[in-house]
């Protein structure tokens, strides 16, 4: 099978990969790590898909100089990966674990020696579970404490980090964690979870401000954003797709980039949200200028009017916003049933790109495919449906530069096959195959083409080869 051209890209375009702590570092209990919330989540029953956990995962760890190899044979500029907050503060405040502290620090050295820039999340969805015993995100102590994490990680890590992340996608953290229960910590509230997104942001804001101080060199957020679309020209459907763009990406968007809440949120709420968590400056603090904001995409979605409980405020939960969610796009599926419509990730691109003039430069911080991939006789892992997948999605990256759009690099997700959240092992994203039995790991065709892309890139733009 031929495999996909390689896009054209604009010479300085940055390639990577991403991972996230909890996904593959295993170690849960070692070296003084304090659990997290998603250490207790995943060892509730019936939370995650038959039970997994991630107490071994990829087992990281342990395995990070191998781990690190790979990306270097993989030729990428620059490798994301997150912070466990517990495994630095045990508690979420309060004492420093000088063991968590050593294990990144070996594992940025690895990465500069092997010529690799560090680009790293803050906080990618494992709140240390003290904090959570305390009212987790609900109460604005705990965005107090992220920025102490903060402040102890750029001292410590300042020197050869290349660009700071301070959250991954509040939205799954605010709403998928706070209001629909599917992710830690499991909760199903309506003004918990409103509060949940504020304190992300206020959090955010405290954060930006220790990294500067510190003297950071590049500081960012990655959102997930939705490319939304009605399912009809209906009113109700109309207004369905006002209230799922508040949900979706204008909490965030509008205090982050317009100096504003969002103008439909009443509408979209109905009294829950204007509550006594915002204080005075709070938007000021959230909208402080950053160096870029990293966009995660995989799929479109379409919204249309749903019936809701907004006339009863004890069983309405954020979410509950009268908006029922599909992708009948007749595209093909991934393995977790999502439409693959590269035009989409154009369109959200340059459409936030023109709603925000004060949008910084973009990084999309993930982008990927969960695909039904095997190791044949011979040792390899053939995986066109995901190559396909990244050469359509970085070719919508290069329509939505030539539109104008300033985006500066690409971190596929993920590089290796890891613990997907409440899917628990069944989902593979990785461009490298882990046996969860073994803990082998094994280049697919998707990582030969992507390293063949990077090699293209470099040579096209006279780049000087790694």
């Amino acid at each position: 099978m031929t495999s996909p051209a390689f896009p054209e890209l604009p010479a300085g375009f940055r390639f990577g990969a991403a991972t996230a702590a909890y996904q593959i570092e295993g170690a849960h209990d070692e070296d003084g790590r304090g659990p997290s919330i998603w250490d207790t989540f995943s060892h509730t029953p019936g939370r995650t898909l038959g039970g997994a956990t991630g107490d071994t995962a990829c087992d990281h760890y342990h395995r990070y100089p191998e781990d690190v190899a790979l990306l270097r044979e993989l030729g990428v500029d620059d490798y994301r990966f997150s912070l466990a907050w517990s495994r630095l503060l045990p508690e979420g405040t309060g004492p420093v674990n000088p063991k968590g502290l050593d294990f990144y620090d070996r594992l940025l050295d690895e990465l500069l020696a092997a010529g690799i820039a560090p680009a790293v999340t803050l906080y990618h969805w494992d709140l240390p579970q003290a904090l959570e015993d305390r009212g987790g995100w609900r109460v604005r102590q705990t965005a107090e404490a992220f920025a102490e994490y903060a402040a102890v990680a750029a001292d410590r890590y300042g020197d050869r980090v290349e660009r700071w992340i301070t959250l991954n996608e509040p939205f799954c953290t605010a709403f998928v964690g706070y209001a629909e229960g599917r992710h830690a910590p499991g909760a199903r509230e309506g003004r918990g979870a409103l509060a949940a997104a504020h304190h992300l942001l206020v959090g955010h804001g405290l954060a930006v401000r220790e990294l500067r101080a510190a003297g950071a060199r590049e500081v960012g957020i990655t959102l997930n954003p939705e490319r939304l679309h009605a399912a009809s020209d209906r009113p109700e459907d109309l207004a369905a797709l006002r209230r799922a763009e508040v949900l979706h990406n204008e909490v965030w968007t509008e205090p982050l980039f317009a100096g504003r809440y969002p103008d439909h949120e009443g509408e979209t709420w109905a009294g829950l949200a204007d509550g006594p968590w915002r204080l005075p400056g709070d938007l000021q603090l959230i909208g402080a200028p950053l160096d870029f904001v990293g966009i995660n995409f995989y799929r479109p979605l379409t919204v249309e009017a749903a019936p809701h409980h907004e006339d009863d405020p004890e069983r309405r939960t954020a979410t509950d916003i009268g908006v029922a969610e599909s992708n009948p796009y007749g595209t093909r599926l991934t393995t977790m049933g999502w439409s693959v419509v590269p035009a989409a990730f154009t369109e959200l691109l340059v459409d936030l790109d023109s709603r925000y003039p004060q949008l910084p430069p973009v990084w999309i911080t993930e982008n990927g495919s969960a695909e039904a991939d095997s190791v044949t006789p011979d040792g390899h892992v053939h995986d066109p449906e995901r190559t396909g997948y990244l050469a359509g999605h970085l070719a919508a990256v290069a329509e939505a530069v030539a539109a104008g759009v300033d985006v500066r690099g690409y971190y596929v997700w993920s590089l290796m096959d890891n613990f997907e959240w409440a899917w628990g092992y069944e989902q593979r994203f990785g461009l490298v195959r882990v046996d969860y039995e073994t803990l082998t790991r094994t280049p697919k065709d998707s990582y030969h083409w992507y390293r063949g892309l990077i090699t293209a890139h470099r040579a096209r733009t006279e780049e000087p080869a790694r």
